[in-house]
């Protein structure tokens, strides 16, 4: 939670914009307690499809979500202009893993929120073609925010429709 207020403050006080923040690195053996999960997380995210294991995982899971929820809240909170700082923001919440038990990462499950200072279409699911590469999320997200890129790494164009 002290990373979200960090970044809250530095986005409320324009020292930047921009941000990066990794919740839990994969291969991290960090612990749970809060939510009742004592094993490591790497361990827990290869449940071998044991349901005692995938039950913790979700746990996990839950709780580095109830936090990113915690830090978008805290920006719609926060008036800026005729809306909330979350009004002016472009926030990605992601994974690199769609099955962590089988280190697959296709399809990516990611949350885009925001409104990117009106430029961002919300309330909306939008399902890519099979392996659509996130580069081309990405991509999308920095036109949004005003950094006009053609291509990015392995991209393949745009999304449409945000």
């Amino acid at each position: 939670a002290m990373m979200f207020d960090m970044m809250t403050l530095a986005y409320q006080s324009e020292i930047t914009r921009v941000a990066s923040f990794m919740m839990a690195r994969e291969i991290s053996n960090r612990t749970y307690p809060m939510v009742g999960v004592h094993e490591g997380h790497h361990a827990t995210s290869h449940h071998q499809n044991n349901p005692e294991k995938m039950a913790k995982n979700v746990l996990i899971q839950t709780y580095h979500v109830t936090q990113f929820r915690e830090f978008v809240d805290k920006l719609d909170s926060i008036a800026e202009g005729d809306g909330t700082l979350l009004d002016n923001t472009i926030l990605l919440y992601g994974s690199n893993m769609s099955n962590s038990n089988a280190h697959d990462h296709y399809p990516l499950p990611a949350v885009l929120l925001g409104g990117g200072a009106g430029t961002i279409k919300g309330g909306q699911h939008i399902n890519y073609a099979e392996r659509t590469p996130m580069t081309n999320l990405i991509l999308t997200m920095l036109n949004k925010a005003g950094v006009a890129q053609e291509t990015l790494g392995d991209s393949t164009g745009l999304v449409a429709g945000i």
